[in-house]
């Protein structure tokens, strides 16, 4: 579990975190912290402000359980539904189209999670006001709803010329892909791994950005946990079908483009189609591979701890 944890908080967020520590929360005490407007401790915790970047720091082994039971409920919310309500916050922005989201924030998506063959894509975006109304004209949307390989190539295209438009791919290769897999053996913990270092080159591009949004893929914690340890001040959210969300679908159309190209241009290396997807016709196709190019190649164009793997190699051997 993480032992320290910072986020972006506005003026009246601070003043009324304040108070709480000041007023109300038992076992606080005033303590001094170089260049913090404010700093209490208690065993096992330390919550200091810093105004010059606005940053709140949670130190210590009760950081979860702070987050957890007092800052989220009474301060940042869990879905940062006081940021679009609060004056001082940087990113309150009021949206001239409906529905739209139009204040500062990073959205992320992934691709390639549930097919066989091909990498893992991650991709983000950053977008806020006019950026994000342009995304809108263009028709960003959920790429699983964009059915023309050559429609999402294009908007791709547009997604990444868009002024204000900021942008990070990380598309992972299936060799990558099972070395880490076998290291982690778990899949949420490496999408979250995945998400967060996306998080954290968009980070360093907007560092103003004050939060980020990706659509939920396991335990809200499992993505908070791998944040926290870059020590990212970005405000995170995460929330089911994401891509209601303008840069969480211009994030899912890079990612998807990103991932349709790789299998496009490793199925004419491999000189045989490599299906999308995990269904049926997935292992025919995979035995066939490994028929034609030995299964010791299978490692570099499909992900190995799906099932369909056991049913390929099975009386091979």
């Amino acid at each position: 579990m993480p032992n320290q944890y910072s986020v972006v908080l506005s003026l009246s967020q601070s003043s009324r975190l304040q108070g709480l520590l000041e007023n109300e929360l038992p076992g606080f005490a005033p303590a001094r912290r170089e260049y913090a407007s404010f700093c209490y401790e208690k065993p096992g915790l330390v919550v200091a402000f810093f105004p010059k970047k606005n940053k709140l720091l949670i130190q210590g082994a009760g950081t979860d359980e702070f987050i957890e039971f007092v800052l989220e409920p009474k301060i940042t919310g869990i879905i940062s539904l006081t940021l679009s309500a609060d004056p001082d916050c940087p990113s309150a922005r009021v949206s001239l189209v409906p529905g739209l989201d139009e204040r500062a924030h990073f959205g992320i998506d992934e691709s390639g999670k549930g097919d066989y063959f091909g990498p893992l894509v991650v991709a983000g975006v950053f977008c806020e006001g006019e950026s994000a109304r342009t995304l809108s004209k263009l028709g960003c949307c959920d790429s699983k709803t964009i059915k023309s390989e050559v429609k999402m190539a294009k908007l791709a295209d547009a997604i990444v010329k868009t002024p204000g438009v900021a942008f990070e791919i990380l598309c992972m290769g299936p060799k990558r892909y099972n070395e880490l897999y076998s290291e982690m053996s778990n899949l949420n913990s490496l999408l979250a791994w995945c998400h967060a270092r996306v998080i954290a080159s968009l980070h360093d591009k907007v560092p103003s950005c004050p939060r980020a949004l990706s659509d939920q893929f396991a335990n809200e914690w499992v993505l908070k946990r791998a944040l926290a340890l870059r020590k990212i001040p970005v405000l995170l959210e995460q929330r089911t079908k994401g891509e209601s969300d303008i840069a969480v679908a211009a994030a899912s159309i890079l990612a998807r483009a990103r991932f349709v190209r790789w299998m496009n241009e490793a199925s004419v290396a491999a000189g045989d189609k490599l299906p999308l997807g995990c269904a049926p016709h997935v292992p025919k196709a995979a035995r066939a591979f490994v028929l034609k190019h030995g299964k010791e190649r299978l490692a570099e164009v499909a992900k190995l701890h799906f099932k369909v793997t056991a049913q390929v190699l099975k009386g091979l051997d």
